[in-house]
């Protein structure tokens, strides 16, 4: 518990003293050091920060058709997104009671829409992520998935919070726009560049840097609520040049324009289409384990990465880096993939973007029930929702992650059994867009040097079961191959 926290903590109970409320002692909030005013806003900044999956999800899982040619009604999608999110986070808020908010997870929807779908039906398809939150959900109540994240050793859990830090700030900087891909028809090794071709252009650059500076400069001066104040006045600003200049589509997914209408009835008809037996008997057994093995891996380690990192930076775990009630939130983590399944918007999982609102002075569960107060709010006020441009809510994700990677101060650069393994993590979590692979390369690492330099005790037998299941992960093509 941070200094600060504790402070409060005997404040509440010095002689005299008013004693906390129900609500106070459930969701600890004069134990964190924080008041729910500030807990309103750091949820706000969160949902602002994260809003763009209620638009993303439903153009990558309708953009695919399954084996029959159908595709997902859009509408229902949308729907289903907003629904899925605002159940999953209020629970994760309420029970959980940790500043973590779920949504469809980025790195199991393109799978279950581009590489599941088209060998089977959708119901069949969130088949298998009905089948994947559960196992997941199992591993969480047996201890296991806790015996892991404990397992990891300290300085390599601030590595993955350093690694997450540094995918966010890419997230946000290629959201915006400032750093965008370059088209492997320029026959180049480099594989991104500055703005548009090397250079930056656009009236959509121009919020974002303007919200960028806006936020950096509120952060410094300490005012409060700087990351969602910044991006208010970013997405006005947005919605100006928008109405004046007409830049159309160089906003990306959302265009911030003031929405033809406010509100839209939701669309409930693709809840419960789910066919789990269909998913187990039409799938060939080395498909099936191959589909699934890789639909948990994923939710498994980019959710416990994201946990880890996240509640470090809010202050929530011990000297030991380890996070008291960390079952609990696994098992609701397990649970809201299964939901997302039950609700055809593919599994959800914990969002990096939980870490705007930390930023923001989000400390407990409260934050996540507004977040997901407002995901409910999103299935009646779609159109009102999209508004916020990529480009506003990016200066928070940039912001956030430099913050993240002042945990690098807490790694022992000078223990290279550490180091090699803190560095992979870092360097390759951004790269490849995967908390899975940067963790799994660092503790592969971890082992292997360990085991060369004769301490091949020291890791534990777990995480040299970790370390092989990764190395499957990391082959899983000749695996596949080999089994055909």
């Amino acid at each position: 518990m941070s200094s600060t926290a504790s402070d409060a903590t005997k404040a509440s109970r010095a002689p005299g003293s008013r004693p906390p409320g129900w609500f106070d002692r459930w969701f600890q909030i004069t134990a964190r050091g924080t008041t729910p005013l500030r807990e309103v806003r750091g949820g706000l900044t969160t949902f602002m920060a994260m809003s763009y999956i209620i638009v993303l999800n439903p153009l990558i899982l309708t953009g695919a058709h399954d084996i029959n040619g159908q595709r997902l009604s859009l509408i229902g999608v949308t729907t289903m997104t907003a629904f899925s999110a605002f159940v999953a986070t209020v629970v994760m808020g309420a029970i959980g009671r940790v500043p973590l908010a779920l949504a469809a997870a980025l790195t199991v929807n393109a799978v279950v829409a581009y590489q599941i779908a088209p060998q089977v039906t959708w119901p069949q398809a969130m088949g298998l992520v009905v089948i994947q939150g559960l196992v997941i959900v199992a591993l969480a109540a047996s201890g296991v998935r806790t015996r892991i994240m404990n397992a990891i050793p300290r300085d390599l859990k601030h590595a993955i919070g350093v690694g997450l830090g540094l995918f966010i700030a890419l997230i946000g900087l290629v959201n915006a726009g400032f750093v965008t891909r370059r088209p492997d028809a320029a026959h180049t090794t480099v594989p991104v560049v500055l703005g548009d071709g090397g250079v930056l252009k656009g009236w959509p650059i121009v919020v974002f840097v303007v919200g960028l500076v806006l936020m950096i400069a509120l952060w410094s001066r300490k005012v409060p609520g700087a990351v969602l104040l910044s991006i208010v006045v970013a997405t006005v600003l947005g919605i100006v040049i928008e109405t004046v200049a007409h830049v159309g589509a160089g906003w990306g997914l959302v265009t911030p324009s003031v929405p033809d209408k406010v509100a839209q009835l939701p669309d409930f008809s693709l809840f419960g289409q789910v066919d789990v037996v269909g998913a187990v008997t039409h799938i060939g057994l080395v498909s099936l384990v191959v589909f699934v093995f890789t639909l948990v891996l994923s939710g498994f380690f980019d959710a416990m990465g994201t946990v880890i990192a996240v509640s470090d930076e809010a202050g929530l775990v011990d000297s030991n880096g380890n996070m008291p009630g960390i079952g609990r939130v696994l098992s609701i983590d397990g649970a809201a993939a299964t939901f997302g399944g039950l609700t055809s918007s593919s599994a959800n999982t914990v969002f990096v973007e939980s870490a705007a609102g930390v930023g923001d002075g989000a400390r407990t569960g409260l934050a996540s029930v507004v977040t997901g107060g407002m995901f409910g709010v999103a299935m009646f006020l779609a159109p009102l929702a999209t508004v916020i441009p990529q480009q506003a809510a990016a200066p928070a994700l940039v912001l956030v992650g430099g913050l993240m990677c002042a945990q690098a101060r807490n790694i022992d650069w000078k223990n290279t059994e550490i180091a090699i393994p803190a560095f992979l993590i870092l360097a390759i979590t951004p790269f490849t867009y995967s908390v899975t692979s940067g963790v799994g390369a660092g503790v592969i690492a971890y082992v292997v040097i360990k085991a060369v330099n004769g301490k091949w005790r020291q890791p534990g037998w777990l995480l040299w079961i970790v370390s092989v299941v990764f190395v499957a992960y990391f082959g899983i093509y000749a695996l596949e191959t080999i089994a055909k």
